[in-house]
This record gives C-alpha cells, structure tokens and sequence, in this order.
C-alpha cells in the first residue's frame, strides 16, 4: 500500500480505521524511538491478546468482540490525525522484530494474518473492493446469467451454513479453488470444474490467503537485511530494542506491594499453599527442603516475596532462618545478606528491582542443580504432573494443562492451573507469578 492513501482517515464503528492498510512498503517517516517503541507495545499487547485467545479455542464471534476490544484499547493515538501511522509504524517495527527466527516468524505471520482478517470483515464492500484491486487479482464478478443457471448449487451452499442472503442480491467471483483452502476445507464454497465460487462477504478467505502470503516473504526479507546490515549498523541504538521487544512484558512490574499490603512471616506457609503459582511454590518447598537456593531460585523467589509485601527485614530473617542447617550466621552475613539488601534497593545503584516475569522466567535457561525457571516448560511431563497433583489440579484438568503445555503454550498452562485451583475462570491469562498471587487473594478473599 501506499503510505499517502493510507494517511487518509476515517473513522467508522467499532473505531477501525478505513481503508485497511496491506503494509506493501515501509512508510518514509520520522519516528522517535519513544514512539517506535510503545507503538510496538501497543500492538503487541494486540497479537498477544489474540494469541490467547485463539489458545483458549474462543469461538469466532468470540474472536470478533475480542479483538475489536483489544485494537481499540491499545490502538489509539491522542492525535486523531497519527492513528493510521501509529498502526503502519507498529506493524513495520514488529515485522523487524519477529523476523529473526522461524519460530518468531511463524507467531508473527499467524497473529498479524488473524488481525488482517477480523478488520476487513469490517470494512464495506466498496473498500473491500478496493483492496481487491490493490492486490491485483484477475477475478472479475460473475454474470447474472452464470448466477443463475448455477443458483440451486449455490442455494445448497447457503443452506448448509445457515445464509440468510438471497443468492440474486450477492456478487461472486470464480477463483482457482487452491487459493481458497480454508473455505474448500469447511465446505463452505461451491466447486464447478476446479473454479471456487466465492460470494463478496467471503473474500476476506481470498484476500487473507494474499495478505499471508506477502507478509511470509516479506519477513524472510526483512530477516535478511536485519542480519546482513541493520543489526550492526544499529547496535548500540535500536537494536537492544529490537532483540528486548519479543520478550517484553506488558503488564504492571510488581515492584511495590499490591492492595493486600504486607505479608509477615507467619503468614507465609499459608499464603504459599493457597496462593503461589507452581514456580514459586517449587522455590518455596525446596528452600525449606534443601535449605539453600542457587543465585536464580534467590533472585526469582526472592523479588517475587518483595512484590507480595514481605519487607526487608522479614526477607532477611527468611532466608537467614531457612540457609541456617547449611550456613553460619557468619557467612550468611558475608555472602548472601548483601544481595537481599541489593533487590530491595539498599545497596549499589539503589535500584528498586522488580519481581520476575512469566516471559523473563520462561526464557530463563536453568542447569544443574537449579530450581528456577517455568516449570511448564522445564519440569519432565512425569514431574509436572505430580506437581499439579500436589496443588489439587484434578486428572482432568491436569490432562488439559499438559496439552497446552505439549503445544508450548505455558502461560495459558499456568491459566488453566489457576482456573483449576480457584474454580474461578481468569480471562485475562496469567502473565506474572505476582498476578497470580493477587488474582488468587482477591477470590479468597472474595470468598
């Protein structure tokens, strides 16, 4: 698409820009690297969202409400005349950063084509039309008199979907019938000798399968620029950015205590039973078993008891009490007391460090002997399911767990968990262990 048609603004329902940009070329734009940075947030939050969503297997008008809600809570701009941009420049910056591995490719290319097809669903025929022709297709809308000698066919078709349209008021187009798999699969299209007849408010299977097809080979492109010439030109700008921004956490940090205030020491057996996620209460059992944690299983449990409100001088004591069978008081002073001070922001740079994420500990790469870590991702299936077990997750539940963890999908396996443990769904996904933790206080509390 050309950015100067795309800067034509419109705004209709469900405030969705009109005319769809197709993102052909990047757009000839100033941008400050504030901006090239939340408006890459801002749509990830976006393809996030519909990644969830699509896990959970939301029905497709589900999917509608959903995405919609998501675009327009995260896609505005306080310039009305900047929406537009915000969106090409968001996409743009995206497609750098998930362009540097298959794997990041491929959840790119799957949450930007779903997003592609909800919002031209939404425009109307005459800008459908239109992005019809911006793609050049060689289909020209099928005579009156065709329609009419194959009507009874098609009047099948509309049947067996449930169309309320008259067969005579709906414009068609004769496409190959492999340009439309997803529409062939379902039976949802009428077949005459290899040619597809697609009906107008079926197009978006047509253009999507283009839309799909331009943006994989325009990644592997950009792959190849960022590799050959981007990543050093940039390195000490945008590429730390870049390579941080597919990882980002989006949510709140954590760092300061939630609305349940402090938790004291002789509270903490009780609150960790019925309200730490798996990984913490994984840290949590083996401290009081092991009575020693490596340096990741210190930090991650470590910020993530600061984030629930456990004060300075109750961590201290802690974790004094709990390393005293192994460690002297002595040297528990000289090596481990340090660093606890450290992540409350009491020695060093004074930095008020915050609790671990879902994504910062998924990614983490736990060796030998380390306890820390997501342990969807690294506990054996055998151990996991024992771990589940423990928290009261019943055998169905566990067996739906271990599917999205089978398919990688952990944060929703660590939801799913949550949902199983509490009886209570939670919609917006698990994406932090301190939301997890305030999340499960609210309900008991509720309760």
């Amino acid at each position: 698409m050309e950015v100067v048609r795309s800067q034509r603004i419109s705004t209709p329902k469900n405030d969705v820009v009109s005319i769809l940009p197709l993102y052909r070329s990047a757009p000839p734009l100033e941008v400050r690297l504030e901006d090239f940075e939340l408006f890459a947030m801002d749509r990830l939050r976006v393809l996030k969202g519909i990644s969830d969503g699509l896990s959970r297997g939301k029905k497709p008008e589900d999917m509608d409400k959903l995405v919609g809600d998501l675009w327009k809570a995260n896609m505005r701009h306080t310039d009305a005349t900047e929406v537009v941009n915000k969106d090409i420049i968001s996409h743009f910056v995206l497609r750098l950063v998930y362009c540097r591995t298959e794997e990041l490719r491929k959840w790119f290319l799957s949450m930007e084509t779903a997003l592609f097809r909800y919002r031209f669903r939404l425009e109307n025929s005459e800008s459908q039309r239109t992005i019809m022709a911006e793609y050049n297709l060689p289909y020209k809308a099928v005579p009156t008199a065709e329609i009419e000698s194959v009507k009874d066919k098609l009047s099948q078709v509309a049947r067996s979907i449930n169309w309320t349209l008259h067969i005579a008021d709906v414009i068609f187009y004769k496409v190959p019938f492999e340009e439309v798999p997803e529409l062939v699969a379902n039976r949802r299209v009428y077949i005459h000798k290899g040619l597809a007849y697609v009906a107008m408010n079926q197009v978006v299977s047509l253009i999507v399968t283009q839309f799909r097809s331009h943006l994989s080979k325009a990644l592997v492109l950009t792959n190849r620029k960022w590799t050959s010439t981007i990543r050093e030109q940039e390195k000490d700008r945008l590429a730390p950015v870049v390579e941080a921004l597919c990882t980002s956490y989006l949510g709140p940090d954590y760092s300061q205590p939630n609305e349940f205030g402090e938790i004291s020491l002789k509270d903490i057996d009780q609150v960790a039973k019925s309200s730490f996620p798996l990984c913490m209460r994984h840290l949590f059992d083996k401290v009081r078993e092991d009575h020693h944690l490596k340096h990741g299983g210190r930090m991650q449990l470590g910020l993530f008891l600061k984030g629930i409100g456990l004060k300075l001088d109750d961590a201290m004591a802690f974790w004094k009490a709990e390393f005293s069978p192994k460690v002297s008081a002595e040297r528990f002073d000289k090596e481990y007391a340090y660093s606890i001070r450290h992540n409350y922001g009491r020695e060093g740079k004074r930095t008020d460090y915050t609790p671990y994420s879902c994504q910062k500990i998924i990614s983490s790469t736990p060796g030998v002997g380390d306890h820390h870590g997501c342990p969807y991702r690294h506990f054996s299936a055998e151990n996991l399911q024992a771990a589940l077990g423990r928290m009261g997750v019943d055998s169905r539940a566990v067996e739906d767990v271990m599917d999205k963890v089978r398919n990688r999908h952990y944060q929703l396996a660590c939801t799913l968990t949550f949902e199983a443990v509490h009886g209570s769904s939670c919609d917006a996904g698990i994406n932090h262990p301190n939301q997890y933790f305030s999340d499960s206080q609210k309900i008991l509390k509720s309760k």
